[in-house]
């Protein structure tokens, strides 16, 4: 047990065993999800549904590890949300390009990663970053949690005419049951108990089974689906095409950007990041989601990186290595016990959303709101986050307007090398999406 704890460095990030596994846990059970959701949506591009399980769970599993073991940190890794629904939606049924195409995009994508990060690129754009960038990427992950809470737990809903949103029915069941476990888990804070977010999940959840909400699974043993209709499939010569390309390009922006803001926005929650902002050893957590993503590719899902999710365990107390290792182990035990895992309701998990958005917001104190070449790209990086529902989208945009900003506005000597090269990657992707 010593040797663990030194390994981990609980001394020095001053948790514990029971700490960090109610992180785990935490991080776990709000992103559950993703084990059910990723194979429905890579299955509407003619992906085996129940092979696509067994491949989320199992780069989940090996990205936690990687991130834990080698790493270090508490962010859980696993598949992204966005780039499955672009893999799916858009370059498999809008352009009709074959879901094992798609697979080696993603397998290049990875490799561009693991090129990149060997050769310190990767680490030397992130730390010359300007810091009211980096910040903005905190507040825009918060407000992008807090929008995906709101939905989730039908406080808010999409309205089909007129206004794009409207209020949810309040009236509703389910919407009271999340009302009240954001209460529960403001007033356990409140309390400083530090598994206040976790009590509030299974409060509801178990509250939602008493009531006749939920129903207990009558197995909640299953065994794991077969890998082979996926395994190895890929089809990297066919990504490789000229005309296909532009698919791995944009999806080396995606991914980038979107592991780029996760690892700086969480970890600054964490209190991970050094006085000027950076993460220190940043390469190590990007070899790991440059790995995954390689990975994925190979066994039939799509690129995967740093969690968003994973802030409910770091503010559950989650500072270790150990926080991602135990959320690896718990979706591991999903490939047997699926069914109890789903039991988790959207509505029971999602005030635990709107609570960690509410925390990750509280960066934006550090902006400069008096300088305009500042304050404009983060308020844009902010905006475009939330309200195209993309987080990739919101942080290109920012990393295009801040030095042309800055150029305009006579304070070139504030941009570098590094802040025009990701300008320049930036208008390349929004000229290439095919929107």
């Amino acid at each position: 047990m010593q040797a663990i704890r030194k390994f981990f460095e609980f001394e020095k990030h001053k948790t514990n065993f029971k700490t960090e596994f109610l992180a785990g846990l935490t991080s776990f059970i709000t992103m559950a999800y993703v084990m059910i959701v990723n194979p429905k949506i890579l299955s509407a591009a003619g992906m085996d549904f129940g092979a696509s399980i067994t491949a989320t769970i199992l780069i989940t599993f090996v990205g936690c590890l990687l991130m834990g073991f080698y790493a270090k940190l508490p962010m859980a890794v696993a598949p992204y949300m966005g780039e499955n629904a672009f893999i799916a939606y858009v370059v498999v049924l809008s352009l009709g390009i074959s879901w094992q195409i798609a697979l080696g995009c993603v397998f290049l994508a990875g490799a561009f990663f693991f090129i990149l990060t060997a050769l310190n690129i990767r680490s030397w754009l992130v730390n010359s970053m300007p810091k009211n960038l980096k910040y903005s990427f905190s507040v825009g992950l918060g407000l992008f949690l807090t929008f995906l809470g709101l939905l989730q737990t039908g406080i808010i809903r999409p309205n089909g005419t007129g206004a794009p949103l409207h209020v949810g029915n309040l009236s509703e069941p389910t919407v009271i049951l999340a009302l009240l476990g954001f209460f529960i888990i403001a007033f356990l804070m409140v309390k400083k108990v530090k598994a206040a977010i976790l009590i509030g999940i299974l409060s509801i959840t178990i509250l939602a089974i008493i009531l006749g909400y939920e129903k207990i699974p009558e197995s909640i043993f299953s065994a794991p689906p077969s890998l082979e209709p996926l395994l190895g499939k890929m089809d990297i010569a066919g990504a490789l095409k000229f005309e296909n390309l532009y698919i791995v390009f944009i999806l080396f922006i995606m991914v980038y950007v979107d592991t780029m803001g996760t690892l700086i926005g969480t970890s600054y929650r964490a209190g991970l990041l050094d006085e000027n902002g950076n993460l220190p050893d940043i390469n190590k957590p990007m070899y790991c989601d440059a790995a995954t993503t390689m990975l994925a590719g190979f066994v039939g899902t799509t690129t995967s990186g740093a969690y968003l999710e994973s802030a409910t365990g770091i503010e559950a107390g989650g500072k270790s290595g150990l926080t991602a290792i135990t959320v690896g182990c718990l979706f591991l035990l999903g490939l047997f016990f699926a069914p109890l895992f789903q039991l988790v309701p959207p509505y029971a998990y999602g005030p635990a959303l709107l609570i960690v958005g509410m925390l990750m917001i509280s960066t934006i104190k550090e902006i400069n709101f008096e300088d305009m070449s500042e304050f404009i790209p983060a308020f844009c990086t902010i905006i475009l986050m939330v309200f195209t529902y993309n987080i990739g989208i919101g942080m290109a945009a920012g990393f295009a307007l801040y030095p042309i900003l800055k150029l305009i506005s006579g304070k070139n000597k504030d941009n570098n090398p590094a802040i025009w090269i990701l300008c320049v990657l930036s208008l390349i992707f929004f000229a290439l999406y095919p929107y």
